[in-house]
This record gives structure tokens, sequence and C-alpha cells, in this order.
């Protein structure tokens, strides 16, 4: 049995504050992952590097990473879902994204 706060050792919390974790290996959807004692199926691929949500964070909400504001989320998503340019906006910088369909979008 496990503890209550394990986590997946392929998602890496990097500060105490972040509500997102950053995974250390690409994670196929339909990979079972626990996030604090909670396992969770993920929907989608998740690249090496891009964020996780840690739990449900609400639409506008802001995400932290290394303990600072990175920008907010556009819709509210649930825990173990994907963070990227799909759903979350830098508060920032400019966007810039080579996804098909995709072109410089300034905020």
């Amino acid at each position: 049995m496990s503890s209550p706060l394990h986590t997946d050792a392929r998602l890496i919390l990097l500060s105490p504050q972040d509500n997102c974790l950053i995974a250390a290996a690409r994670l196929e959807a339909g990979t079972a992952v626990e996030i604090e004692g909670e396992r969770v199926t993920l929907a989608r691929t998740i690249d090496l590097g891009h964020k996780v949500a840690r739990g449900a964070i609400q639409k506008d909400e802001k995400v932290l990473r290394y303990g600072a504001v990175i920008g907010h989320v556009t819709e509210t998503v649930a825990r173990g879902e994907h963070l990227h340019t799909h759903n979350l906006e830098s508060d920032y910088l400019p966007t810039y994204t080579h996804d098909a369909g995709h072109a410089y979008v300034q905020h």
C-alpha cells in the first residue's frame, strides 16, 4: 500500500507550491500514474518535459512552476491532465507554436 502523498517517479514536483508536475519521460495516453495517492489514467500522451496538472485547476486559475506563476488555464482541468498551449495561456509572453493550424498569437 502506498503513502497518500505518493506520486509516480516519472512526474517531478519542482516546488511544493506548484500545481503542476513535470513529465520525466514520455507518457503514452492510457498510462496509469499515481498523483499524491490517486491513480489517474492519462487521456493524452504527455511528452518529456511537459506539464501535468497536480490537482484540479479551475478556469482562469494561475499555474505555478518553480513556485512562480507561468500563466493561467483557459478551461477547468482535472488532475493528471496535460497542461500546454491548448489549455494554458501565458500572462507575460507571446505564445509561439508550430502545431498545425496555429501561428504566432499575441496576448
